[in-house]
């Protein structure tokens, strides 16, 4: 498991809460900020940003890393959805105000200089009542008529965020119920080969020639293949070792924890010594 560094404290709870379901699945994949690059289309400092909580990943990020594992996707959508919407507008950008012109007209022009020319084109001076800093006349007993900007502002964000909430909680529940993710206490899917969409299909094609095992997906007898690995030499790798009776998962090409796991297991049984890396003395007692 690695060891994440805590997320910034000015965090929205939704988007931590996203974060933190990311990362549980960056982990069950078992590859390196580089691989997940690699298996995405979305680089490495993307991610960095994106699993450390200072950016808000695309939706098809979110949608590529729920493929690597398997896991349905929707629920992370929700949860993006959500946090998308709560997040703070950026400083220094304020609402454009229905009706009002981009530029605003400073009250001791109106009525005088070149912005006569708006009256006499017949176009209506436009004036929004919302409080401090506009057009309206103050209360005769010293108060605003209406709340102020800021605060109404406040009210209609909260208003949003609510009930964006209670639809994404809505829509869980239907999930749930509705048996499309299986359920609450389902265990997660294992990472296999249909679940990652390898780039190309394995199998395992057994034959022996000349008294050595090949699955036919390498017939390499030296490459050194790691944890992070992946490809054709990783996937014959996983055949040798399920021939041998000790499972690697699946067949999928991806050098993962279940795969390091049954290669450590093959090397204590050979007599070899256990690094879980598959070198050319691996590769002799895999092949026979």
């Amino acid at each position: 498991m690695s060891r994440w560094k805590p997320l910034p404290t000015e965090l929205e709870p939704t988007a931590r809460q996203l974060v933190i379901r990311l990362r549980r699945l960056k982990d069950r994949t078992g590859l390196s900020l580089a691989r997940l690059a690699e298996r995405t289309g979305y680089s490495a400092k993307s991610w960095e940003r994106y699993l450390g909580g200072r950016s808000l990943p695309p939706p098809e990020a979110v949608r590529a890393l729920a493929r690597l594992t398997g896991t349905d996707p929707v629920p992370l959508l929700a949860l993006h959805e959500v946090a998308a919407a709560s997040r703070p507008a950026p400083a220094g950008r304020r609402p454009k105000r229905a009706g009002a012109p981009s530029g605003r007209v400073p009250p001791q022009a109106a009525g005088s200089g070149p912005e006569d020319g708006r009256r006499e084109a017949g176009v209506p001076e436009l004036r929004v009542w919302m409080g401090a800093g506009t057009d309206a006349p103050p209360d005769p007993r010293g108060r605003d008529r209406a709340p102020s900007g800021a605060l109404r502002v406040a009210l209609v964000a909260s208003a949003v965020a609510a009930v964006l909430a209670l639809s994404a909680a809505a829509l869980l529940a239907v999930r749930l119920r509705g048996g499309d993710i299986g359920p609450a206490a389902a265990p997660p899917a294992p990472v296999t080969a249909a679940a990652t969409a390898p780039d190309r299909p394995y199998g395992c094609h057994l034959h022996r020639v000349h008294g050595h095992w090949y699955a036919g997906n390498s017939r390499t007898r030296h490459t050194e293949v790691v944890y992070g690995s992946t490809g054709p030499e990783v996937a014959e790798a996983q055949c040798l070792l399920r021939r041998a009776g000790i499972s690697p998962g699946g067949i999928d090409g991806i050098f993962g924890p279940l795969t390091r796991r049954a290669v450590r297991a093959m090397q204590q049984r050979s007599g070899l010594a256990v690094d879980g890396r598959v070198g050319p003395h691996t590769w002799k007692a895999l092949r026979g």
